[in-house]
């Protein structure tokens, strides 16, 4: 069962083709068939021990009440001897505030907890994007936070008790991150005063993708709940008009000066020079500056540092890279990105490395996806493929296969 089959009840294909960015899907646990639900991500014994045990920071942690985030001083302080830190999550404060119906909200889970880090790098393989995990514990009849939107597309993945949630149609289509639905609150609240496009009662192991733009909010029914959000941050067609205007700023006509005393507040003195400039920009997108390529390398550089590869074990990684032989296997550290070029220069999230043009085959085929012999390697013997196969676990681009 792959990841994103876990999350919807439709086949990929019909998913990508009509739901995608278009409206939300409501996904019953009868029809994802996953075998515990998806307490195996995420259960309340689970949340204990990241409450309680694993020295949780700001911003990992967030406390909302009434729509309201409180302030960190009101679940952290000092970590104790030997921890030097004055922002380590109480546990005792965080059960309190709980218990007085906030609602607790730990972030960035990809990062943090191991079965949510295999889950988050499968599912961006999949989406072939980002993918950010964050848990939503809401004590019983609460709602921590008022009918709002988001900038991203989200699956919602209910892992104990229930939760009502009440969906609305966008305010603002497609919004971008830079248009959150503060600056349009009051249209946000007459929408979620009339009537919900969808009013569902997400139970254990029911699923829900809601696009983003689509307002929503949710309350526990009868007892707690536990939620785990995956967020995906899309590309948009803005995120190219950005990055063409960000390589246009090397034409120069159009970094010409307007003209001296412009009064910028009259339309008609604007006009001449507006039409001057959309000439010039138009002109200059028909160049290669403007072309696929450079657009992709733009792109290449903004999104892939968001999305890390799979963890390595660096010290099981060095004893690997020292105790290999060419009857050992390798294979792409898993999740990661890399381009090569012809003369040997791979990029990657991790770093960019250069290797002879000579490798350039053997790295070709030893981080194609696949578990491949270290003694395959098309190289002339087994000293220079062990001393590649070993440079590309101690680069972690490669782990033993």
């Amino acid at each position: 069962m792959t990841a994103l089959s876990r999350v919807i009840a439709v086949e990929p294909a019909t998913f990508a083709d009509t739901v995608w960015g278009r409206a939300p899907l409501l996904s019953r646990a009868a029809g994802l068939g996953g075998p515990d639900g998806f307490t195996d991500l995420l259960s309340p014994a689970a949340v204990d021990e990241l409450l309680s045990r694993r020295g949780l920071r700001t911003p990992f942690l967030r406390v909302a009440r009434d729509g309201e985030v409180l302030p960190p001083s009101r679940f952290t302080g000092g970590g104790g001897a030997g921890a030097e830190i004055t922002d380590q999550v109480l546990d005792e404060r965080a059960m309190r505030l709980y218990a007085a119906g906030a609602t607790l909200v730990l972030q960035g889970l990809h990062r943090l907890w191991p079965p949510l880090i295999a889950f988050a790098g499968e599912l961006g393989a999949e989406l072939n994007r980002p993918v950010q995990l964050n848990a939503y514990l809401t004590p019983p009849g609460s709602q921590g936070f008022a009918t709002h939107y988001d900038t991203h597309d989200v699956f919602v993945l209910q892992a104990d008790g229930v939760k009502r949630w009440c969906v609305h149609p966008p305010v603002l289509q497609d919004p971008l991150e830079r248009q959150p639905w503060g600056g349009r609150a009051d249209e946000v609240a007459a929408t979620a005063a009339g009537e919900p496009a969808l009013d569902v009662v997400l139970e254990p192991g029911d699923a829900l993708y809601l696009p983003r733009g689509w307002l929503h909010s949710a309350r526990s029914l009868g007892g707690r709940s536990l939620h785990i959000t995956a967020g995906v941050r899309g590309l948009t067609r803005y995120a190219l008009v950005e990055e063409l205007l960000a390589l246009a700023s090397a034409e120069p006509s159009l970094r010409a000066t307007l003209p001296y005393g412009l009064e910028v507040s009259d339309p008609e003195a604007i006009a001449p020079e507006l039409s001057a400039t959309v000439a010039a920009l138009r002109d200059w997108l028909t160049t290669a500056e403007a072309g696929p390529a450079a657009v992709a390398d733009r792109l290449r550089a903004r999104s892939w540092p968001s999305a890390r590869p799979a963890p390595i074990s660096p010290l099981a990684q060095l004893d690997d890279a020292a105790s290999l032989t060419p009857a050992d296997a390798i294979v792409a550290r898993p999740g990661l990105r890399w381009t090569l070029t012809p003369d040997g220069e791979l990029r990657s999230p991790v770093r960019t490395v250069t290797f002879p043009a000579s490798c350039v085959p053997a790295v070709r085929l030893a981080l194609d996806g696949a578990p491949h012999r270290v003694g395959d390697l098309p190289l002339g013997d087994d000293a220079d493929r062990l001393v590649l196969a070993r440079r590309l676990l101690t680069e972690a681009l490669a782990v033993r296969g």
